[in-house]
């Protein structure tokens, strides 16, 4: 994507005052080169000003600028949206629905639909991308230790997997967190198979199930936690999923597992594109263009 100015507050405020605003930002996502008709490539076409459709000149088509957005069939004004999506893109430590109710004069439902929506555009994007080169890769436990007060693997918090990628300097690059039934081997190697690249070298911890990364074929290497011999072992990643639970702590205080993933999406959105600060509502956007809907049904089934 394009270098894009940072979009301030003042700035967003400035471009995206009326509907049609957001609707001509919409289109040019959409349509960066002109339009062509989703259905069979057509480049000419009228405007329907009474029903806010595009039809085709060749097939008669019809169209609109949310068709095949997480914005389809919404009855939320688009400077909603808009605004909805920049606060989200705006803040690292994320916003939760009760602040967006309030702020956009919402329900507490629909503000609440909106941003799933929008988490459900992070995690659909970031599922285009695979790990490469040095992984760190360990399993976390999100949630309230049992009453035993033990923690970590054997309790009954929800387990994850997390995956790092290191640069040459041996800086993070990309993150990916997957809420998982198990640590077993079997987990751990389709986890591998869906976000590392097969040529990728593995550094984990000597938990017996990683082993099972090995037999399939990867570069592993597994190293003895001990914070005295190896201090920087794991240290980007450990340093990610403390940021990871204070992000859901700090914000949302806690989440059921049923929508974790939905959170943890966010997260690795916003910390895999850390460098790109006021420009991160463009990107935030075009996701939310290139992904379906969700619908209220759906999230609480």
């Amino acid at each position: 994507m394009a270098q894009q100015d940072t979009m301030t507050l003042k700035r967003f405020q400035q471009k995206f005052d009326s509907e049609q605003a957001c609707c001509e930002q919409l289109f040019q996502i959409r349509w960066p080169n002109g339009f062509r008709c989703p259905k069979c490539q057509h480049e000419s076409f009228y405007f329907l000003e009474s029903r806010k459709l595009y039809q085709c000149c060749a097939c008669r088509h019809q169209t609109s600028v949310t068709a095949g957005t997480i914005m389809h069939k919404s009855h939320m004004p688009l400077i909603t949206w808009f605004w909805s999506i920049f606060l989200m893109a705006h803040d690292k430590r994320g916003v939760s629905a009760t602040y967006i109710a309030r702020e956009l004069e919402l329900t507490y439902p629909t503000a609440w639909l909106l941003l799933h929506k929008t988490r459900k555009a992070m995690g659909d994007r970031d599922a285009n991308y695979q790990l490469a080169g040095l992984v760190e890769l360990d399993d976390a436990f999100f949630g309230a230790p049992t009453e035993s007060g033990k923690r970590g693997r054997g309790t009954e918090q929800t387990p994850m997997l997390v995956g790092v990628s290191l640069n040459k300097q041996g800086a993070p690059q990309y993150v990916k967190m997957q809420v998982i039934p198990d640590v077993k081997g079997k987990t751990l190697v389709e986890f591998a198979h869906q976000y590392i690249e097969p040529d990728a070298t593995i550094s984990s911890d000597a938990y017996r199930s990683y082993n099972a990364l090995a037999r399939e074929g990867y570069d592993h290497q597994p190293i003895k936690f001990n914070v005295k011999d190896n201090p920087d072992h794991l240290k980007w990643l450990h340093t990610i999923i403390s940021n990871a639970k204070a992000f859901i702590g700090g914000t949302f205080h806690g989440l059921a597992t049923k929508h974790l993933q939905a959170y943890l999406n966010e997260f690795c959105f916003r910390t895999n594109r850390r460098q790109f600060g006021g420009q991160l509502l463009n990107r935030l956007l075009a996701a939310c263009v290139s992904t379906d809907t969700l619908t209220y049904r759906e999230l609480t089934a």
